[in-house]
C-alpha cells in the first residue's frame, strides 16, 4: 500500500507530507482547494507526463516522493528487479520536475527511465475517475481482468507454453523447408562437383608431396646430364684411359733398359689408371641409380596441376578439397533425407498446434465461465448505484486465426444503460457518471484479483446523492477491506465511511500574500464539522452537525 506521499513545490503545494494507512482514506475540501493538484503530483511519481508548469512559481524544481509497503512477492517488486533496482525494504518512487520541463526519475534512489517508473507505478496504483478510462478502455486489459477473476493463471501458462512450442516447431519447419529448397536448386551442381572431386580423390598433404617429388625429379634431370658428360669423358672414344694404357705399355717394354728411370713412372701411371677406372665405375653406378624417366615427371606435374585447377575452381586450398568433397556428399545425403525430416517436422508442428488449440480451448471455456460469474456479480451491484435499468455483459469473441500466447479470445466489457437501447462497449455507451459507477461495481466484484494494491477514486460520486452516494460509500468501504482505497469525494455519505479523513484547503502562506494548499488530518469533532459542511454548505447549522453525527454513527 501507499505508506507516505511527500510533495515539494508543486503548483500551490509548497510542502506536504502525508502519512497514510490501510483501508478507506478520503480527501475532502472546497472546489478549487487543490485536490486535482494532489492527484497530478501523485501521478507524476507514478511515471505520469511531466510539465514545467507544475513547478511552483519562483522555484527551479519540484519533487514528489511516494513510499510503498509491499509483500516480497508483489509484481511491482518483480518489475523493479527487471530493471536491476536493488530492493531493501520499502519501494520508494521519486520524481523531480524542473521548471524548464525536464524531469528525472528515481526508484529507491537509483536513476531510472520514465518508462521504467511508469511500468512499476502501474503495478502499484490505479487512478479512476469520471474521465479516467485507463483501466477500462483496452480490451487486452479486460481479458487480463477476466483471467484474474477466474483464477486462470494455470490455464494461461499452459496456453503460453504450448504457443511457444508451436511457434518454435513452425520456425524449425520453415528453416528446413528453405534449406531443402536451396539444396534442390543446387542439386545438379552438387552432383557434378561431388562426382568430379570423388574422381580426383585428393589426399591429405598430397600437394606438398607432389611438389617435393617434382622438385627432386627436375634436379635429378640436370645432375644426370652432368654425370653422363663426365662419364663420356672418362670412358668414351676420347677416354684418357686408353692413351695412358698405351703409354704405360711402351714404358714397360723399355723398363729392362733403364729400370731406375722407368719403374717409378710406370707405377705412377698405374695408380692414375686405377683412379680413372674407379671414377668411371663410380659414375656408371651413379648413372644407374639416377635413372630418370621424363614420363614420371610429366605424370607428377599433371596430377599437381589437376589438384591446383580444382582448388581454383572451387575456391578452397588444395588441402581442403577432401573436406569439400565430404561436405558435398553430406549435402546430397541431406537432400535425400530432407523429405523424411520435413515430414517429421510437419507432423511435430501439427501435434504442437493441436496441443495449443486444446490449451486455448480450455482457457476459452474458463474465460466464458468466469465472464458469466463476473456479469452476475457486477449486475448485482448496479441497482444500489442507481443503475437498476442497466445491464453489464462480457463479450468474448474467439478467433482461431488470431492465435496468440494469451489464447484466441478478444474480451470486451459491454453495457446496456436502459432497456430497449443497443448494448455496446462500456467506453462508448456509458456517460461519465455511469462509467465511474460501472467501474466501481467492477472493482468491487474483482476485489483484490487483478488489482493494484492502491486504488484512487477521483470524485466518482459527482452528481449523485442520498442513497446512491451511500451505496458508493458502502462499496468503497467493502473494497477497502482488501486493498487500500483513496477517494476524493464531495459526498458526506462516502466521507463518513472512511477510516482516515484528510481535508484539503487553500490559504495564505507566510507573511506575503502567496497562496498555498494545505492538507490536515481530521479526527473526531473536526471530522464531524467537515461532514456537516459537506451537508449544509458555507453555513454549518446545528441540524447539519446532528446529521453528520448520525452519518458517522451509522457508518461505524
Amino acid at each position: 500500500m501507499l505508506a507516505q506521499l511527500s510533495i515539494r513545490d508543486i503548483v500551490l503545494i509548497d510542502r506536504l507530507d502525508l502519512q497514510l494507512g490501510s483501508g478507506l482514506v478520503v480527501l475532502t475540501g472546497e472546489t478549487g482547494a487543490g485536490k486535482s493538484i494532489l492527484l497530478d503530483a501523485f501521478s507524476l511519481a507514478l511515471g505520469g507526463r511531466g510539465d514545467g508548469s507544475l513547478v511552483r512559481e519562483g522555484q527551479a524544481q519540484g519533487q514528489v516522493t511516494a513510499a510503498f509497503d509491499l509483500p516480497l512477492d508483489h509484481p511491482a517488486l518483480m518489475a523493479a528487479a527487471r530493471h536491476d533496482i536493488v530492493i531493501d525494504g520499502d519501494l520508494i518512487l521519486r520524481r523531480l520536475q524542473m521548471a524548464d520541463g525536464r524531469t528525472r526519475a528515481f526508484v529507491n534512489d537509483q536513476p531510472v527511465s520514465v518508462q521504467a517508473m511508469r511500468e512499476i507505478g502501474a503495478a502499484l496504483v490505479e487512478i479512476h475517475g469520471q474521465h479516467d478510462d485507463r483501466a477500462l478502455i483496452d480490451p487486452a486489459r479486460h481479458r487480463a481482468l477476466i483471467d484474474a477473476f477466474g483464477g486462470l493463471s494455470i490455464e494461461l501458462a499452459a496456453t503460453r507454453e504450448t504457443h511457444a512450442a508451436w511457434r518454435q516447431t513452425l520456425s524449425e519447419l520453415d528453416a528446413e523447408e528453405k534449406r531443402i529448397a536451396r539444396a534442390r536448386e543446387d542439386a545438379d551442381y552438387l552432383r557434378h562437383a561431388h562426382e568430379e572431386l570423388s574422381k580426383l580423390a585428393a589426399q591429405p598433404n598430397e600437394e606438398e608431396a607432389l611438389a617435393a617429388s617434382r622438385t627432386t625429379m627436375m634436379q635429378a634431370e640436370k645432375v644426370t646430364g652432368e654425370l653422363r658428360e663426365a662419364h663420356g669423358a672418362l670412358a668414351g672414344d676420347h677416354s684418357p684411359i686408353s692413351m695412358l694404357s698405351s703409354v704405360q705399355r711402351r714404358l714397360e717394354r723399355r723398363a729392362a733398359q733403364a729400370p731406375q728411370l722407368i719403374e717409378p713412372s710406370v707405377k705412377a701411371l698405374s695408380l692414375a689408371l686405377d683412379a680413372l677406372e674407379t671414377a668411371a665405375q663410380t659414375m656408371d653406378g651413379a648413372l644407374r641409380e639416377a635413372r630418370f624417366d621424363p614420363r614420371d615427371l610429366e605424370r607428377v606435374e599433371e596430377r599437381l596441376f589437376a589438384l591446383r585447377a580444382a582448388s581454383r575452381k572451387y575456391g578452397v586450398p588444395v588441402h581442403e578439397l577432401p573436406a569439400l568433397a565430404e561436405r558435398f556428399a553430406s549435402d546430397l545425403a541431406s537432400l535425400d533425407a530432407g523429405e523424411a525430416r520435413l515430414a517429421a517436422l510437419g507432423k511435430a508442428a501439427k501435434a504442437a498446434e493441436k496441443a495449443y488449440v486444446a490449451a486455448a480451448a480450455t482457457l476459452s471455456a474458463g474465460r466464458k465461465k468466469a465472464a458469466a460469474e463476473l456479469d452476475k456479480t457486477v449486475n448485482g451491484e448496479l441497482p444500489p448505484l442507481k443503475l437498476e435499468n442497466a445491464k453489464f455483459s462480457t463479450v468474448i469473441e474467439s478467433d482461431a486465426s488470431a492465435a496468440s500466447p494469451d489464447g484466441v479470445d478478444r474480451v470486451e466489457f459491454w453495457v446496456q444503460t436502459n432497456p430497449g437501447t443497443r448494448p455496446g462497449p462500456l467506453m462508448k455507451v456509458a456517460s461519465g457518471g455511469e462509467l465511474a459507477r460501472f467501474m466501481l461495481a467492477l472493482k468491487v466484484a474483482l476485489a483484490d484479483r487483478g488489482s493494484a494494491p492502491t486504488l484512487v477514486f477521483d470524485e466518482i460520486d459527482t452528481g449523485v446523492g442520498g442513497a446512491v452516494a451511500d451505496a458508493i460509500g458502502q462499496r468503497l468501504a467493502r473494497l477497502a477491506s482488501r486493498v487500500q482505497v483513496l477517494a476524493v469525494t464531495h459526498a458526506p455519505q462516502v466521507a463518513a465511511r472512511a477510516g482516515g479523513h484528510f481535508q484539503i484547503a487553500k490559504g495564505a502562506a507566510g507573511k506575503g500574500k502567496r497562496v498555498a494548499t494545505r492538507i490536515t488530518q481530521l479526527l473526531d469533532e473536526a471530522r464531524q464539522e467537515e461532514i456537516a459542511r459537506m451537508l449544509s454548505g458555507a453555513t454549518i447549522t446545528a441540524e447539519a452537525r446532528a446529521a453528520a453525527g448520525k452519518l458517522l454513527q451509522g457508518a461505524g
